[in-house]
């Protein structure tokens, strides 16, 4: 679903309960969307030279911003959605209510799976994801809909009735 800066109001359906008052609360997504295109500039990527910038809402009703840092070793790069996490967990955060992803400024870009996977740890299926292109172009989806049958802490429960 792609969402023009005219057609923000048409977004309040995709979600329910918490997620769904992020959604429609017009200033807190642009809010959301400002901080993330804010923290893209500051990213760190010297070698793909690809800026990633995120932002979550917390259980606190604070948004926090994050971006991607590179490594020489790629593996040891972080995601702008994960350090938008961290940054909020290391503030007390305890699960966030919304995030705003945004890279390429004529693309839509999506986040990774691990960071999906980062994501329902902390945030329940229904958390509205925005995929930012710019201030006026974004998609809304759920996190479910991003990683649908994601594995949580419930699939371990699940085990622990075998173990002897």
């Amino acid at each position: 679903m792609e969402y023009k800066k005219d057609e923000r109001s048409a977004a309040s359906g995709v979600t329910s309960g918490a997620a769904s008052r992020v959604i429609s609360d017009d200033v807190m997504i642009k809010e959301l969307i400002a901080e993330g295109l804010r923290s893209r500039e500051s990213a760190y990527a010297p070698y793909s030279g690809f800026k990633v910038g995120a932002a979550v809402l917390g259980d606190d009703g604070k948004i926090y911003g994050g971006f991607n840092i590179e490594n020489a070793s790629y593996g040891a790069t972080n995601c702008a959605e994960r350090t938008a996490i961290f940054t909020a967990l290391n503030m007390g955060v305890k699960r966030i209510h919304a995030l705003a992803v945004t890279g390429d400024p004529n693309d839509f870009t999506f986040p990774c799976g691990i960071c999906r996977q980062v994501m329902t740890e902390f945030a329940d299926g229904d958390m509205p994801v925005f995929i930012v292109k710019n201030k006026e172009e974004y998609m809304v989806m759920t996190l479910s809909e991003l990683l649908p049958g994601a594995f949580t802490g419930k699939d371990l429960e699940k085990g622990e009735g075998e173990k002897e």
